[in-house]
């Protein structure tokens, strides 16, 4: 895109929120830019809990709303993107001293209940010393409740929005930092500096604010606007261990101070334990997990599993800072996780719409208010679309993923099962795209580790904004949990040998959507 472009619709933020955004705008109609200073989901939407839930413990705090609204939302993700959300069954083991069996048992109600359930097999009771489930858990918890909610790649649930919103005419920005706006002649003057420190200037006839923990930063650089509202940082912190249980079920469990802890199998082999509730303070940029939160998630565990964790048995760990509504609150587990939004439009002028709080469940939901929002300013907008419509790759027949994976394994018998299951997770139907003409796996390139070959990063890099080592390992796939360190750092300097060829690549294809999406403006 062209110095000086105009557009209807510069997004700041290239988290789920920004992605969601972008994603619905550009499907009804208008021309969209959207900037992210680092990777897509580079910040707190690739640290989530993977969850698409109703967020069972928030109906302890009356939020009924956002319970039933994630509630909804959760069906209609599970249609969307088959390939990156599937059902997970939760075993929640009752413990007396921590809430009374009614409390559970009507908190379950309303969780089947709330958001009409259809898809999802709803709440049944367990004896946990005569079934599967309760096997690795302590003799003392005789009974439990199980219950449903579902899994999601969160990284790829980002850049599948954006590219999404790149295929129906985006221009997405990685690595762009947001420096400034101000209005000018009845439009916004934009502001940003890319990665080698070259400056541009944007117009747009609107601009939105999604940057999640430094959407207070960002006002802060917006001339003549300012905000009563804020977001409250709260750290949440997750850390992987060896997987030590049989079965795919997941275990939600009850603490002593009245929070919850999730453990949940994480790439078949590991399990994903978090998350904790701290308050942030110091740079959403540098937070990291600290040894006094790998002890509360180990001694959760510990009180209710045969299996002993220590520190050592961590593998991996990650954190991220919530950017939750600030409702007053003294508590950090019950602040709000709704959505605000807060419009800046005096005298009609071109507006400014900046997003507080929301969590990852609600994504869809929040970019299409979001949208809605402006609708006065931009009358010929179509309406809403997202609801009934698939993300890239979610196109599956009757959303039936292992329908799906059968007529793979039949019509690609030579690739490895793990390689084309991993495959048919990532990118759903676009996987094609990534083996292209190939017979047989010595057609797919160099092999960097038993699932990941040449050919998917090579695709990463063309098609999904993806630079270095750390985007394609831990953000586009989880490929460097299953690696050694030689095989990282192999990979590494390959990805140093392709970034001067990719980048070049990604400029052509920014500039030849511009030229022929902006050329009118």
């Amino acid at each position: 895109m062209d110095d000086g472009a105009t557009v209807d619709l510069f997004v700041i933020g290239g988290g789920i929120n920004g992605a969601g955004i972008a994603r619905d705008a550009a499907g009804r109609g208008l021309s969209v830019l959207l900037c992210e200073k680092g990777d897509l989901a580079e910040g707190t939407s690739s640290r989530s809990g993977k969850l698409i839930h109703g967020g069972l413990r928030y109906l302890e705090y009356y939020e009924f709303k956002l319970v039933r609204e994630a509630l909804i939302e959760r069906e209609v993700l599970l249609a969307s993107a088959p390939h990156i959300i599937w059902p997970m069954r939760f075993l929640l083991p009752h413990s007396p001293q921590d809430r009374p069996v009614w409390l559970i048992r009507l908190g379950l109600f309303l969780y089947d209940h709330l958001g009409g359930r259809k898809k999802l097999p709803g709440t049944r009771v367990l004896a946990l010393r005569q079934c599967l489930e309760g096997a690795p858990l302590k003799e003392e918890f005789v009974k439990g409740f199980e219950y449903s909610d579902c899994w999601v790649d969160d990284a790829r649930l980002v850049v599948l929005n954006a590219l999404d919103a790149h295929q129906r005419g985006a221009t997405v920005l990685t690595r762009t930092c947001f420096q400034s706006a101000r209005r000018v002649d009845g439009r916004w003057l934009i502001g940003v500096v890319d990665e080698h420190s070259v400056k541009r200037e944007y117009r747009a006839r609107a601009l939105v604010n999604a940057s999640g923990p430094w959407v207070n930063n960002v006002i802060d650089n917006i001339s003549d606007v300012s905000s009563t509202r804020n977001v409250r940082l709260v750290k949440g912190s997750h850390i992987v261990v060896r997987k030590f249980w049989q079965g795919k079920h997941a275990y939600l469990l009850q603490n002593e101070d009245k929070r919850v802890v999730f453990v949940n199998p994480y790439q078949k082999d590991y399990a994903l334990i978090g998350t904790t509730d701290i308050p942030q303070i110091a740079n959403p940029e540098s937070v990291v997990v600290d040894e006094g939160e790998i002890d509360y998630l180990i001694n959760t565990v510990n009180r209710y599993f045969n299996k002993t964790l220590t520190a050592d048995d961590v593998v991996q760990s990650y954190a991220g800072v919530r950017p939750l509504y600030d409702d007053a609150s003294d508590n950090p587990s019950a602040v709000t996780r709704d959505y605000v939004f807060d419009v800046d439009a005096p005298d009609n002028m071109a507006p400014l719409l900046s997003v507080f709080g929301g969590k990852i469940t609600t994504f869809r939901k929040l970019a299409e208010q979001a949208i809605n929002q402006l609708q006065p300013h931009f009358k010929s907008m179509r309406g809403a679309w997202t609801r009934d419509a698939c993300l890239p790759g979610g196109d599956i027949p009757d959303a039936d993923f292992p329908a799906f994976f059968i007529n793979a394994q039949h019509k690609f018998p030579w690739l490895p099962q793990n390689v084309l299951e991993h495959l048919a997770r990532a990118y759903g139907t676009r996987f094609t795209e990534i083996i292209g003409t190939a017979v047989h796996t010595d057609d797919l390139g160099e092999q960097f580790a038993p699932m990941f070959y040449e050919c998917e990063a090579r695709y990463l890099m063309q098609s999904e904004w993806a630079q270095t080592a750390e985007d394609i390992m831990h953000r586009r796939t989880k490929h460097g949990l299953h690696m050694t360190q030689e095989q990282r750092s192999q990979f590494s300097l390959w990805c140093k040998a392709q970034q001067p060829t990719a980048a070049r690549r990604q400029k052509e294809q920014q500039n030849n959507r511009s030229t022929r999406e902006y050329a009118n403006n």
